[in-house]
């Protein structure tokens, strides 16, 4: 039995997370949950699957969440600082990390130095201090098992390789709902518009990176980290059925690629059960139904977030945690209706313009560099 803590329960990768582990109940034991926001469900995770501890991030909702959960055997905690403490707890085997955003770096830093296995979900963690994430792993021997559908099928692709012999990863995209507009229809769409992925159910954030490419871009960055290849060798290809996942293409030629239906549970259970591969009863690939598979180039010019994040990795330091900052302003901003399609990107340009540049941050620097991004930008906006 493997204890796990899910970092973001009540998110779309936490709830599919819940389902893979009600579905193999007697591998995995749910050791803890966290929220924000989103009280009554993560009330009602909590009544269905009886973990040893729940906690709440946003601490006013502390009462609300003690006192429903009070007839229970559930130990209940409140705020960031005691996250970060769940994360160490000896009983705890696997964190699986899938906070949205810059919040999932502390307490993913946190179980990488108490040695916890680290299922990242949280691509932030890598795209903001992926260098320091690097060390801390090595240092404290932690294995790091991508979540990512794309990252998940590089590491399989790899399996059995040596990182030697790779020429360079192919990150498939799906290009969005937007692939097929020009420049000038993508200034007039909405979030709504923004949000109706064609493949793939996600949280609302991560839908409209997506839309823009700017999930995209920060995959590149993560698969710089976990794969220790540089993001010339990272060519993005639009692939609109979400099939093939990623592709590796090695030194003689040859190239691998890791296929599936678009379901998050598969790299989710893949990455829980590592190295063993489990039966389940999801959907598989029918070669006959799907008839034919579509690749392109990316449209750079139309989605300029996709070379900001190639910009921001090629010039290091504090760039990309800067990138991500203003993304996530920015992408509120427009899911607001504040600002057009368009504008997310010009606005990231000139904040990342604007910042001080640090070569070498401390994780102290992340946060000083993440709270004045934020600053300019709002400013801005």
């Amino acid at each position: 039995m493997r204890n796990i803590v899910i970092l973001g329960s009540t998110g779309s990768i936490g709830r599919q997370a819940l389902d893979v582990i009600s579905s193999n109940a007697d591998k995995y034991s749910l050791y803890a949950i966290t929220g924000n926001n989103n009280v009554d469900l993560l009330i009602e995770q909590a009544r269905q699957f009886r973990p040893e501890v729940v906690c709440i991030a946003n601490e006013a909702h502390y009462p609300e969440v003690s006192d429903a959960l009070q007839d229970l055997p559930i130990k209940v905690f409140a705020g960031m600082d005691a996250i970060c403490d769940v994360v160490t707890f000896p009983s705890v085997d696997v964190v699986l990390s899938s906070l949205v955003g810059f919040a999932g770096l502390r307490p993913t830093i946190s179980a990488i130095k108490a040695s916890k296995t680290i299922a990242l979900a949280n691509k932030e963690t890598l795209v903001v201090a992926g260098e320091l994430i690097c060390e801390l792993c090595a240092k404290h021997n932690v294995k790091l098992l991508p979540v990512d559908s794309e990252h998940s099928a590089i590491f399989q692709c790899l399996n059995g390789e040596g990182n030697a012999q790779v020429e360079k990863i192919l990150l498939t995209a799906s290009g969005g709902p937007f692939r097929n507009m020009n420049i000038n229809e993508l200034g007039c769409v909405t979030a709504a518009d923004a949000l109706r992925h064609p493949t793939w159910t996600m949280g609302d954030k991560i839908t409209i990176d997506s839309a823009s490419l700017m999930n995209k871009g920060f995959e590149v960055i993560e698969a710089k980290w976990l794969f220790g290849i540089e993001s010339s060798r990272i060519e993005v290809v639009v692939h609109p059925e979400s099939i093939i996942h990623s592709m590796v293409e090695f030194t003689d030629g040859s190239i691998k690629a890791q296929l599936g239906v678009p379901d998050m549970r598969l790299p989710i259970q893949y990455a829980l059960s590592y190295p063993e591969r489990w039966h389940n009863d999801y959907g598989r690939v029918d070669f006959f139904k799907l008839g034919t598979l579509h690749f392109e180039r990316p449209q750079m010019d139309k989605f300029r977030n996709l070379q900001l994040a190639y910009d921001a990795i090629e010039r290091g330091g504090n760039i990309p945690c800067s990138l991500n900052a203003a993304n996530e302003v920015v992408n509120l901003a427009f899911r607001q209706g504040k600002i057009d399609f368009l504008q997310m990107s010009d606005i990231m340009q000139e904040v990342i313009d604007k910042v001080d540049f640090i070569k070498k941050p401390t994780y102290e620097d992340y946060i000083l560099t993440d709270d004045k991004v934020r600053k300019i930008t709002k400013e801005l906006l």
